[in-house]
């Protein structure tokens, strides 16, 4: 991994392959019912793992951390406000367990019934993805932020940023890859200068290898936001990928040069001095 993936700020995306079967089913009424009657058994499937795999979480505690959490539980129970979830979150936060937080801070959206709660679920499900250690588990994250996404969307159709991570749910779980990929087109349409929109189709270009597209998506962020200066990074990553050694060292001096964060910019500096040597060999 290079330096400059190193530095990334929390914005990579996990690697997909993008592949679609396609296949033409019945149209007939019987069919449509039986699909969306799978397509609810497998909701019900994969809400029930989690919550299995909650219990066998919940059983592997200490006794004062179980009984603590048992407490908490009961008192939930008994309140049932949008609240009552706040300190079960907190909990599993702080046991560095962000599937079961997010878990929960579904059940406070199931309560509300309000679009940015469900939103923020689905941001939970998602950003849990990357700390999970299970692979088996991944797909069930994927599934429930996309639940959570869709639920947002059907409360507030006006949440695009919503509908940018469903969008990229459906390419990252693997599933509905072109789906996503349509979805983000669609998008595009309606507002070609958003930054998270045209990020996701960067990302998406580096998982696929499409280092062109990728570096034009980055500066077409840039040209959007020119202080969104993360974008050298990635642009000096693209460069990287393809060999060009000077356009990699002139992206990482804009950022060094543009960067607060002192740490960062002394690496960056390490990293282009050692660059420099590799093209004087």
């Amino acid at each position: 991994m290079t330096t400059a993936r190193k530095t990334q700020i929390g914005l990579g995306i996990t690697a997909v392959v993008l592949s679609v079967l396609l296949f033409i089913a019945p149209n007939t009424p019987s069919a449509k019912k039986m699909a969306e009657k799978q397509k609810l058994e497998s909701k019900e499937v994969l809400v029930q793992d989690l919550q299995s795999q909650l219990q066998q979480a919940v059983n592997a505690l200490e006794i004062k951390e179980k009984t603590h959490y048992d407490d908490l539980l009961a008192t939930t129970k008994s309140t049932q406000s949008d609240s009552s979830f706040v300190e079960i979150i907190a909990f599993w936060d702080n046991l560095k367990r962000p599937d079961f937080a997010a878990y929960f801070v579904e059940q406070t959206a199931n309560i509300t019934q309000k679009a940015e709660d469900f939103h923020k679920a689905g941001n939970r499900y998602y950003y849990a993805i990357r700390f999970i250690k299970d692979e088996n588990e991944i797909p069930i994250l994927y599934q429930s932020a996309v639940r959570c996404y869709q639920k947002a969307i059907e409360k507030d159709s006006t949440d695009f940023d919503a509908k940018i991570q469903l969008a990229a749910c459906y390419v990252e779980g693997g599933k509905d890859p072109m789906q996503g990929i349509t979805l983000l087109k669609e998008l595009e349409k309606l507002d070609s200068n958003n930054v998270k929109l045209q990020m996701s189709f960067a990302f998406f270009s580096v998982q696929s290898q499409q280092w062109e597209k990728a570096i034009k998506r980055f500066e077409k962020v840039l040209a959007i936001d020119s202080l969104y200066i993360e974008a050298y990074l990635h642009l000096a990553d693209a460069y990287e990928q393809q060999g060009n050694t000077i356009k990699t060292i002139e992206m990482l001096e804009v950022y060094a040069s543009k960067t607060d964060d002192v740490m960062a910019r002394n690496e960056i500096k390490k990293y282009i001095e050692q660059l420099k040597k590799q093209t004087i060999k």
